[in-house]
């Protein structure tokens, strides 16, 4: 290995069931640098880094370590530490109950001469570390009273105080404001100074450029390339992620934007709100309108989207369906009156991890039948393998397990699952988000033909450019408020200044 080098894979082909999720991966990470690991979701990132930490066992190619003699093949996080490689995860998984200081050093506390746990010890080196990464913390407070900032710090200062050669943050920042992302970045700089190479996850491309000093992408599974940041301004590092086929993109909708406001209204809602979370909102869309809900990350939009399907109770408002008042206390009377949620969280929310493709895809339809009219084996056969076609659904077979498929090949099951129900008003929370540049195009193309046969969108999309395509017109979010609407022409530059509108120094 070259000197200033601390990891290299080599080849590294990672298989599951039917689908190849990393296909010949190189990957290089060099002393002293931060260096960023890209790709849209289902690119294959988690798991590159799970090979190299020891949840995945590889099926081929070869890791090297700094200072260790041959290939490495880690077994578990805990191989993964000795040989110097330490992660920190976004959810913080340390001991909100106790102290910082038992914290920084749970498995491994300073011990007396009668082998008890030496907490003065403890405590002295717990200060001396927080000391030397700039932690402004009191050691023998609870973590609990700390920000989540403030704990994701202690997270890396453990990990660190490892004598870790290699840190990986797998999205660290996504919880933090801005402040506290500064204060991240400038513990990530001091620990790169020291000569620790740390390989960054973010979907964030600002902060990627503000703390980075080396770009790889991987895309479906197989290296795109590898750039120093200067190389690759951020247009080129989206058409590195997403694939040079935009022309297929560039003209879904029909020409000239269709005036829907003749139609029926399908959602017609009044002062709704949900406590904490969405302040009151009024919400009109109409038979066949596809509209989109923008906002910084944040704003509200997947709580208003939840609030309207009752996925979160409404605490005040009213709410008219296709003209009738409709009592929605909980997702099955939203099914029940032809509305459907694809969630954005769809580990938590939306897959069965347990059941098959098959049973997955059912699911909705199922349930919006009752559990006395049960699905003949045909009728669920037929449904399997209508949309795992139309979806283009990477999967073995239809009664593979869905969660041995990658990612994005879950959210196209949970996409199909709505579609099943054939439903009236569809709610899409982040639809394409994870899906190759292909069928996002398709599902963009299905969102526009749903519209044409009169069935209503709302459509939330962290891309402005995709809902710039898709949607009629757009809601404005900010801090749990709606604060306006867009129609007629939309373009990129009146959405930001929406979305910026009121921000003060944002």
């Amino acid at each position: 290995m070259e000197h200033d080098i601390v990891v290299t894979m080599r080849g590294i082909t990672m298989e599951f069931p039917g689908v190849k999720a990393l296909d010949s991966v190189d990957f290089t990470l060099r002393k002293g640098e931060i260096h960023a690991l890209m790709g849209e979701n289902g690119a294959g990132k988690s798991t590159l880094i799970k090979c190299l930490t020891g949840i995945n066992d590889f099926q081929a190619g070869e890791i090297h370590i700094d200072g260790v003699e041959g290939p490495v093949k880690n077994h578990s996080t805990m191989d993964a530490q000795r040989v110097g490689i330490s992660t920190v995860y976004q959810e913080v998984n340390l001991c909100p109950n106790l102290s910082v200081a038992e914290n920084l050093f749970i498995g491994r506390e300073p011990t007396t001469k009668f082998g008890t746990i030496d907490r003065k010890a403890m405590v002295r080196q717990a200060a001396k570390l927080a000391e030397e990464l700039d932690i402004q913390v009191d050691v023998t407070q609870n973590l609990e009273n700390y920000s989540l900032a403030i704990q994701q710090m202690i997270a890396i200062a453990r990990a660190v105080d490892m004598d870790c050669k290699v840190l990986i943050l797998d999205e660290p920042t996504s919880s933090l404001d801005d402040t506290e992302v500064e204060k991240l970045f400038t513990l990530m700089r001091r620990l790169r100074d020291q000569g620790v190479g740390i390989v960054f996850v973010t979907h964030f491309l600002e902060q990627v450029y503000a703390v980075c000093d080396r770009i790889t992408v991987l895309r479906n599974g197989a290296l795109v390339g590898e750039y120093p940041i200067e190389d690759l301004p951020r247009v080129k590092l989206v058409a590195a992620m997403m694939g040079k086929d935009f022309d297929d993109l560039a003209a879904i909708k029909p020409e000239g934007s269709k005036d829907y406001s003749g139609e029926p209204l399908e959602i017609d809602a009044k002062g709704l709100s949900h406590k904490g979370t969405i302040k009151p909102f009024d919400m009109e869309i109409h038979k066949g309108e596809v509209v989109g809900l923008t906002g910084l990350l944040g704003s509200g939009r997947s709580e208003l989207a939840r609030t309207i399907y009752g996925a979160d109770r409404a605490q005040s408002g009213t709410l008219k369906v296709a003209g009738e008042e409709a009592k929605i206390k909980q997702p099955i009377d939203a099914m029940n009156k032809g509305m459907g949620l694809l969630p954005d969280d769809r580990k938590e929310e939306g897959i069965i991890g347990d059941l098959s493709v098959r049973e997955n895809i059912i699911l909705a339809l199922q349930a919006k039948q009752g559990m006395m009219r049960p699905l003949s084996p045909a009728k669920q056969e037929e449904l399997a393998d209508r949309y795992i076609d139309l979806l283009q659904i990477k999967t073995a077979s239809k009664e593979t397990l869905i969660r041995q498929l990658s990612g994005g090949n879950q959210q196209k099951v949970i996409l199909a699952r709505w579609l099943a129900t054939d439903p009236d008003f569809l709610i899409l929370d982040e639809p394409t988000r994870g899906i190759d540049i292909g069928t996002k195009t398709e599902i963009q193309k299905l969102i526009i033909q749903l519209s044409e046969e009169g069935k209503s969108v709302m459509f939330i999309s962290s891309e402005i450019e995709e809902m710039l395509r898709t949607c009629n017109r757009m809601a404005v979010l900010r801090d749990g408020e709606k604060v306006g609407e867009l129609d007629g022409e939309l373009t990129q530059e009146r959405v930001m200044a929406a979305i910026a509108g009121g921000a003060g120094d944002e």
